[in-house]
């Protein structure tokens, strides 16, 4: 009897550590949208101006073995002065954490990506936020099995490439904080005057 008390304890505890593991597990699943913002650097990346003389400009940013493209894509902006632009990108990665915005707890579950994917597309904006230019993209993934996964992207780490074709816009997109999701949402009503 002292022996299945011990064991029946025993599993006990086991199923309170297992219970506990998930729980958090589970926090970290979730990432705030404040602490949603590229992380890493992208040392290789490479800037391309496609049409000088031009009144709108499109450039061609590319990445390579190792970068991390939202933060080579936000370095991007800051470097070259981008207030408002958008971009389509193919490629590929060898590791990624994408999100899929979960309104109900304003965060982002996290959905890793491990191993080399194929980008089978990436697009997104940029826009300014506070005067600063903030990067919103979305990717979608294929594996070597021709399975597709994608969301909002939280980090890409290239390999080998991702060509990202970007255009600047006339007008200059502001964003506001939404406190109904956390998020900072494109206002068009915020446009600057001596854009229109």
């Amino acid at each position: 009897m002292i022996k299945l008390n011990q064991l029946s304890h025993a599993l006990l505890l086991v199923g309170a550590a297992v219970t506990t593991g998930y729980s958090q597990d589970t926090a970290n699943e979730y990432v705030a949208p404040r602490d949603a913002g590229p992380k890493g650097k992208a040392p290789r990346m490479k800037v391309q101006l496609l049409n000088p003389g031009e009144p709108t400009k499109q450039y061609a940013v590319i990445f390579y073995q190792g970068d991390e493209a939202l933060s080579g894509l936000l370095e991007f902006a800051q470097q070259y002065h981008i207030t408002s632009a958008h971009f389509t990108a193919i490629g590929a990665v060898n590791g990624a954490m994408l999100g899929w915005f979960d309104p109900q707890r304003k965060m982002y579950k996290k959905i890793p990506i491990n191993a080399q994917h194929e980008v089978i597309g990436m697009s997104g904006d940029i826009a300014l936020y506070q005067g600063k230019p903030v990067v919103h993209t979305h990717m979608l993934v294929g594996n070597a099995d021709g399975t597709t996964r994608g969301g909002h992207v939280l980090a890409a780490y290239v390999s080998p490439t991702l060509e990202v074709m970007v255009t600047v816009d006339s007008v200059t997109m502001q964003k506001r904080f939404d406190p109904d999701t956390d998020l900072t949402l494109i206002d068009p009503s915020l446009v600057n005057k001596e854009d229109k």
